[in-house]
């Protein structure tokens, strides 16, 4: 309990506990047992001493190093903060080894740490008897009073200061973590875990896992969304490492800008030192350069090495054996080239819940007799799912298969689109409603899903419904409807502004009404997924200065557009005329090759008389 010192009597104590400033020879370090507390509120400050204390003893205090700096009166600065700033930077620069400009950045980026120093000079100012008993004798190898006096009464305020700094005992690595971004509190306790690093070396390595961590400033928008999409997906109990990790996201995304600012190491970084301070007692050498070497020779470079880091900083705790087992457990997944893919993906991989849970998915498929390849497939398309619970993947194998989609077509369904795996029950049977209100029978539903798998994934409210009304805008009809979905399934799943709208533009520009179009497209909806540059144009072009045909032709015909021109259309077209027949474009590309050879070549038909 604090005791004031308007009520205690330290003579009392020891009388060589206060020494007399007359005498400095006979001057000793405070008692052990007595300390300076600050009362809550910012009241003044007091001397403490433990309940039940015996006698006051002295005890030798931890020699410091001497400062030698010009001597002052104790008058207070005009300006303390910039007195305190100096003193400090001077202290980091002459003792610690930092350069003049590292000190000064430093100081200006700790203005807590900072604050408290001034403070404690203050109030042991305000109770100068205190300074005594932090008086030393000339030549003890700490700072003393020029006058061999007590401290207080010799020093200025910027040696006070210093000695302050020294006093805090972390060797200046609490200022410097609180100049990254860290609370003090944080850095306090941070500090202390690195109580055997020097501040030079642990500068050293800021700076390297800045450089690993954040090898771009843009792009940060990326890993956060890849981090939000992690945590989504996450549907299993997780082992430690995954905790933390989640945990560090969490601190992030409650930060304004969100997961947003995951990626820029300003904003990111000290919440990754909070979340994981042991980062700091990696050798750089030995455990930091090897790892990212690894993560190169297994084909992650650059940024995306960091963007491994920032999804799953634990994988640094690791060592690159460790790693190396880990991903051998997914060998049946692809090639040892493509492991780094999967890395860059879905750092996860390398925990030891998601490994397990991979096990367990395996086994559930195959009990689904879903064959193996599209099982691997799968997951390397998509390795969230390594995040899915079994009891999710049977939730969902059994909505696919009430529309008869089982074994080796669910195989073909997940390995198209494995996200549907993580869709939920009642999302997926919106869509199945939303069939069946434009006309689709069960039957007909399950083939849609069978070949465009991407739709049911897909949201009813933001994408579905979004292009049944604009296929009514262009002028398709309830009646038209099904017809054009069943023979262009993937419309539903196609950007408007950058898909749609430029092909229906590209065939009015050529000279094509729009009422000619949206008859093209009510009788062959594909239309609308070929390329302008690849299919159309050349295709048009051909027809219109080669074949020497009306473009109403590809109006009475919109299948044209479907063959290959280099396969089909223009050797057919060269035999045609160099038969010279004229035909439609009907006649002459919608027959097979036999029939093509039987009509127009004579092949196959008895020889004239």
């Amino acid at each position: 309990m604090p005791i004031s010192l308007s009520t205690v009597s330290l003579e009392s104590a020891s009388a060589a506990a206060i020494p007399s400033k007359a005498s400095p020879c006979c001057q000793t370090p405070p008692p052990s047992n007595l300390f300076i507390t600050r009362r809550h509120g910012g009241g003044r400050a007091t001397l403490s001493a433990p309940k039940n204390h015996g006698p006051l003893r002295t005890q030798p205090r931890k020699p410091l190093r001497p400062v030698h700096l010009s001597s002052s009166h104790h008058t207070p600065p005009a300006d303390p903060e910039a007195a305190a700033k100096e003193a400090l930077s001077e202290y980091f620069h002459g003792e610690l080894g930092l350069s003049e400009e590292e000190s000064v950045s430093i100081v200006s980026m700790a203005p807590k740490f900072l604050a408290t120093l001034i403070d404690d000079v203050k109030e042991l100012d305000e109770l100068p008897q205190l300074w005594g008993e932090y008086g030393y004798q000339k030549g003890d190898d700490s700072i003393t009073a020029a006058d061999g006096g007590h401290f207080g009464d010799g020093y200025g305020f910027k040696e006070k200061v210093i000695y302050m700094a020294k006093q805090k005992g972390d060797g200046g690595k609490a200022a410097f973590l609180e100049s990254l971004g860290l609370s003090l509190p944080s850095a306090t306790y941070i500090a202390r875990l690195l109580s055997l690093e020097t501040l030079p070396s642990i500068i050293h390595k800021v700076k390297t896992m800045k450089e690993m961590f954040f090898p771009a400033r843009d792009g940060s928008h990326i890993v956060g969304k890849n981090a939000r999409r992690l945590m989504m997906s996450l549907l299993i109990p997780v082992d430690e490492d995954v905790q933390q990790t989640l945990s560090f996201f969490e601190k992030i995304e409650a930060k304004r800008g969100g997961l947003e600012i995951l990626g820029d190491g300003d904003a990111a970084f000290p919440y990754l030192v909070e979340s994981f301070p042991r980062l700091l007692l990696l050798s750089v050498d030995s455990h930091l350069k090897p790892m990212t070497q690894f993560l190169q020779r297994v084909g992650v470079h650059g940024r995306s090495s960091g963007y491994i880091l920032l999804l799953f900083p634990p994988i640094l705790f690791y060592d690159v054996k460790s790693v190396k087992n880990r991903l051998l457990v997914f060998d049946e997944v692809g090639p040892a080239e493509d492991m780094g893919k999967l890395l860059i993906r879905y750092p996860w991989v390398l925990s030891s819940s998601i490994q397990k849970n991979y096990k367990e998915i395996i086994s559930f498929f195959e009990m689904e007799r879903v064959p193996r390849v599209f099982i691997d497939h799968a997951i390397k398309s998509w390795p969230h799912v390594l995040g899915c619970s079994t009891g999710k993947l049977r939730s969902m194998t059994e909505c696919l298969g009430d529309l008869n989609v089982r074994g080796k077509m669910l195989g073909k369904v997940i390995a198209k689109s494995p996200q549907i795996l993580l869709r939920k029950p009642g999302e997926f049977h919106q869509v199945v409603s939303l069939f069946e209100e434009v006309g689709f029978n069960s039957e007909t539903t399950g083939k849609i899903l069978v070949r465009c798998p991407e739709i049911f994934a897909a949201s009813v409210e933001k994408t579905l419904k979004k292009k049944l009304n604009f296929l009514a805008s262009i002028g398709i009809s309830k009646d038209h409807l099904p017809r054009v979905i069943k023979k262009y399934p993937e419309v539903l799943v196609s950007d408007i502004e950058r898909t749609l709208l430029p092909r229906m533009n590209y065939l009015m520009e050529i000279g094509l009404s729009k009422r000619e179009v949206i008859s093209m497209l009510r009788r062959f909806s594909p239309l609308l997924g070929y390329s302008i540059e690849e299919v159309l144009r050349p295709k048009v072009e051909f027809l219109v200065n080669t074949m020497e045909k009306p473009l109403q032709e590809v109006v009475e015909y919109p299948r044209y557009f479907s063959y290959s021109l280099e396969k089909k259309i223009k050797p057919r077209h060269w035999v045609l005329k160099g038969r010279g027949i004229k035909c439609s474009l009907k006649d002459a590309l919608s027959k097979n090759n036999e029939e093509f050879a039987a009509e127009f070549m004579g092949v196959g038909s008895p020889p004239p008389p």
